[in-house]
């Protein structure tokens, strides 16, 4: 005789046996007991959570009779009636159970329809299960809708599906709905620990943790995997059998990669990866496990004394807590996560994963808390001056810094007079606001100054003094278009294909970036001279395309001849044009309204950012 399956023979037969489902047991035990009965039920949720058996529960608290044979609907089904054992066996008349994933189309559907017109044969309800719902084809749920919003006062549907979002919205709200949770893997733990001791299998809490967290939140992959477990360890459960079985990486491997991250020890760390790669441990499991200790981790930081210090499992974490900063145990976190996508692209996974773990290495701080990530030359030098300084000491640094920037540079000039109050901007980069990097210091304190830079202190926000806030460097250096009839006449054309949808991608950029030059006309056609700056743009390909849609346009052939240079006119170049006046129009506009005047002349430290200010 063949041995059931832990999964099967440990199925729920009752609601009080349901595990980690509580909102749903209770729910459906208040409305059975209340007889507030729906008429269609949708339960959502992962798999192997309990969507079926909840289905089987419910059909036969519905049709349970009782073992003297005279009970009603009932929450508490006796298990051993006519009803209950047959619907556990599955071979109940009027319980009917239709896979979707195998029987999606509208035939079995309406033949589904058909069997709804009789009534049950042997108990007080029909139930219709379908499961996987979601993969009934569209015209089989429209062939449905009907029966399932008005059917027979003794039917009753219970739809059951992974992905409530591809339900049509029309069915889902006919149906009374329910979301089965994940369940905890404390929960897992427990229920585990019960079959195993009804079992006579010897395990320890080590392997109960681990098939807790390998089952997802799935109880029948958990049952299945202890399942597994028990062959694989020949009837005894180990945490070091269960994890051998399940590919995991001991949780010792994962804090000591942390700890050489925290003390940013390469070499450490490189040795920790060539550990992994000679005892074969997966990769993958590897950032799995450092992401789960991370986690605990964060919670232990956010929450001192969350975790409990006595549970094996977090003995690591509460360790490794104090090891690194928070700010970078969750960017530690986010990078973990992104390069578990990674180590499937390369051939060698552990050398994926030696990158992702040097990549923390080179963005996060070192001990000292500078940050070894090269600045840009440009920017180097603006830097020193930002924040400001105290002591004869910082000042010097601040200078050699600035200086040691600028190869051969000539000896500094003594510092100018500060500049008028009209002007509020960092000499080195003067389209960086300096109310973005910095607060402004009060009107009798002057800011340091090194050889290099001069910082210009804030003005004094009297009405007269507020300066207006300059263009951005795109719009300062566009010029006005040259305007010409010929550029007119491209324009309007221009526009008339593009309105009417005859040019599109590449071939409407490159109508919308040329410049005409002359256009010759004959009694065949057209020759246009243009001007195309973009190499990209004049290639033959689109060249042809464009030529084709101005030809269906005018009627006539159309020939385009194009040169090399930058166009004094152009569409793109009038857009943009226009775009940059109507930018300035809404900055003088906000710039001389009274009641912006009235607060720049209130607050002191107000400013109008550079920006900030859209056109309607």
């Amino acid at each position: 005789m063949s041995t059931v399956v832990l999964a099967r023979k440990y199925r729920p037969r009752r609601f009080d046996q349901m595990v980690g489902q509580e909102h749903v047991v209770r729910a459906l035990t208040n409305a059975l007991a209340g007889n507030r009965l729906h008429h269609a039920y949708l339960f959502t949720g992962t798999r192997g959570i309990g969507k079926t058996t909840v289905s089987r529960i419910l059909a036969k608290s519905l049709n349970c009779s009782g073992p003297d044979g005279q009970g009603g609907v009932t929450a508490t089904p006796c298990g051993v009636c006519t009803a209950c054992t047959e619907i556990d066996a599955d071979r109940y008349i009027d319980y009917i159970e239709l896979d979707a994933a195998s029987n999606r189309g509208i035939g079995e559907v309406q033949e589904l329809i058909e069997r709804a017109a009789y009534k049950p044969g042997v108990g007080r309800f029909k139930v219709f299960m379908i499961d996987e719902a979601h993969q009934l084809t569209k015209d089989a749920f429209n062939a449905l809708l009907k029966t399932l919003e008005e059917p027979p006062e003794y039917l009753k549907f219970v739809l059951a599906t992974t992905d409530p979002e591809k339900m049509l919205p029309t069915v889902l709200s006919r149906c009374l709905q329910f979301n089965l949770r994940p369940i905890a893997p404390e929960v897992v733990r427990e229920h585990l620990a019960q079959v195993l001791q009804a079992e006579g299998v010897a395990y320890d809490e080590g392997s109960l943790r681990q098939l807790g967290r390998a089952a997802r939140g799935s109880m029948r992959d958990a049952l299945s995997l202890t399942d597994q477990a028990i062959a694989y360890g020949s009837g005894r459960l180990s945490e070091a059998v269960v994890r051998a079985m399940l590919g995991g990486v001991d949780r010792g491997h994962a804090a000591a990669l942390l700890q050489a991250l925290a003390a940013r020890d390469a070499p450490a760390l490189l040795q920790g990866v060539d550990a992994l790669r000679l005892q074969g441990l997966s990769a993958a499991s590897t950032l799995e496990e450092m992401a789960t200790l991370l986690q605990q981790m964060a919670v232990q930081q956010a929450v001192p004394g969350a975790l409990d210090s006595a549970e094996p499992d977090h003995e690591e974490a509460l360790r490794l807590a104090a090891a690194l900063p928070a700010d970078e145990t969750q960017f530690l976190y986010s990078l973990l996560l992104q390069g578990r996508g990674e180590l499937g692209v390369m051939g060698d996974e552990h050398a994926a994963l030696a990158m992702v773990l040097l990549r923390f290495l080179a963005f996060a701080p070192t001990p000292d808390g500078t940050q070894p990530v090269p600045e840009r030359p440009a920017r180097a030098a603006a830097a020193a001056p930002r924040a400001p300084v105290a002591g004869a000491a910082a000042t010097t640094a601040a200078t050699a810094t600035a200086t040691a920037t600028a190869t051969a540079a000539p000896a500094p000039a003594p510092a100018p007079a500060p500049a008028p109050a009209s002007s509020a901007l960092l000499a080195a980069e003067p389209d960086i606001p300096p109310w973005l990097d910095e607060a402004p210091p009060p009107e009798d304190e002057p800011r340091p100054r090194s050889a290099a830079l001069r910082v210009v202190p804030a003005p004094t926000l009297a009405v007269a003094a507020v300066p207006a806030p300059p263009a951005s460097a795109a719009a300062s250096a566009l010029q006005a278009p040259q305007l010409t009839p010929l550029g007119d006449r491209w324009a309007a054309l221009v526009r008339r294909l593009q309105e009417q949808g005859r040019i599109a991608a590449l071939v409407r950029e490159l109508a919308l970036q040329a410049g005409a030059l002359s256009c010759e006309e004959d009694g065949h056609g057209d020759t246009w001279t243009l001007v195309v700056e973009r190499e990209s743009l004049r290639t033959p390909a689109l060249v042809e395309k464009l030529q084709a849609a101005l030809a269906a346009e005018l009627g006539r052939a159309q020939q385009l001849r194009l040169q090399p240079g930058v166009p004094g006119d152009s569409l793109a170049r009038r857009d943009a044009w226009e775009r940059q006046q109507r930018q300035l129009e809404a900055e003088r506009r906000i710039r001389d309204d009274p009641a912006v005047t009235e607060l720049l002349a209130q607050f002191k430290t107000a400013r109008i950012v550079p920006g900030s200010i859209r056109p309607l």
